[in-house]
């Protein structure tokens, strides 16, 4: 966790934009303006929306990376998103991500993959890059290093199958200098039905899984103290925030739910360690739609005009969220 936690650091933010574009969140403009140039390039006309809704997510994603990437210290783009789109839409992930690093942020995939043995070992290569054929010694000094598409710096991962699960995951992010985060307490209001049930041991769920978690990054900790494996905790369960806290002393805590889904500065305070560490906090349609709602809005407007409506909304939201965490954790009390 130590390239993100420096990133936090320079920037003095601990916020990431969550990259999840949908047809409602893309300025109609931006979409209609690369219909021609999709026809003319596509053969098969069942194809032309999902190419031309692939390249609308990649101008729309670069449009708000360029406004905030000096602002903020990493992204979060959920592959759920572009997968929708076929393989388009992967390729539209894959670019978002590369842009992204080149604009020099930390890339966090969203993509809450989940097995066990063998099916586990080979999501994990969207941490370690695709797999190497072998070759001979002769050949060997020759060839770069292991291709890369997905450029991401740490994805979620789901825990529910078990250690048999994380392992792979652990293994291939120790050995390439990347991190993971653990779902722990997710944000949406059903996580209740499973994830605080009352353990016969005492405890509920949640703080089973958060154990887990700890002792699951034990021996990859950095220089900040942090281990590799991270949690995904919700900003609106930021009541057990600080119990939570205490509990994961060598755990980054992911936090979403900020802003659209109702969560707020002062919820996630908590989550923080005392020297105002430990958490970076995620918000993505209170930024990447904040053009929703400015004044300067237009149905008329053309492809241009709408990004840059995009970037000056996306740009303000990130600075407001920003100004809200540090006013937050500066009148936060000692932890």
């Amino acid at each position: 966790m130590d390239r993100l936690i420096d990133a936090i650091e320079r920037m003095h933010n601990p916020s990431v934009v969550g990259l999840d574009p949908t047809p409602q969140l893309v300025p109609e403009p931006v979409i209609a303006s690369l219909h021609d140039e999709v026809a003319d390039t596509v053969e098969d006309e069942r194809e032309i929306d999902a190419v031309q809704l692939a390249m609308a997510y990649v101008v729309f994603n670069q449009a708000i990376i360029d406004a905030v990437c000096d602002i903020v210290p990493a992204v979060k783009p959920q592959i759920a998103m572009y997968e929708a789109l076929g393989p388009a839409g992967v390729d539209a992930y894959a670019m978002t991500c590369d842009y992204a690093h080149e604009r020099g942020l930390y890339v966090v995939g969203d993509v809450k993959r989940g097995d066990i043995g063998s099916t586990a070992a080979a999501y994990a290569h969207h941490l370690s890059g695709v797999p190497a054929l072998q070759r001979t010694r002769q050949d060997t000094a020759s060839v770069p290093n292991r291709y890369d598409p997905w450029r991401e710096d740490a994805i979620t991962v789901n825990p529910y199958l078990g250690v048999d699960g994380i392992a792979p995951f652990v293994e291939a992010a120790d050995a390439c200098d990347k991190d993971l985060f653990v779902l722990v307490h997710t944000s949406n209001p059903s996580s209740v039905d499973l994830q605080e049930l009352e353990l016969r041991s005492g405890g509920r769920l949640y703080e089973h899984v958060a154990g887990l978690v700890e002792t699951w990054g034990r021996g990859t900790e950095g220089a900040y103290g942090y281990s590799r494996v991270g949690g995904v905790f919700g900003a609106t369960f930021g009541a057990d925030a600080a119990a939570l806290r205490r509990s994961m002393p060598h755990t980054m805590l992911l936090v979403p739910g900020y802003g659209a889904q109702g969560g707020t500065a002062d919820d996630v305070a908590g989550m923080f360690d005392a020297e105002g560490r430990g958490a970076i906090i995620s918000s993505s349609r209170g930024i990447i739609g904040a053009w929703r709602s400015a004044p300067e809005r237009q149905a008329s407007m053309g492809q241009d005009d709408a990004l840059e409506l995009v970037a000056h909304s996306a740009r303000r939201a990130a600075i407001d969220m920003c100004d809200a965490l540090r006013d937050a954790l500066d009148q936060a009390p000692s932890r």
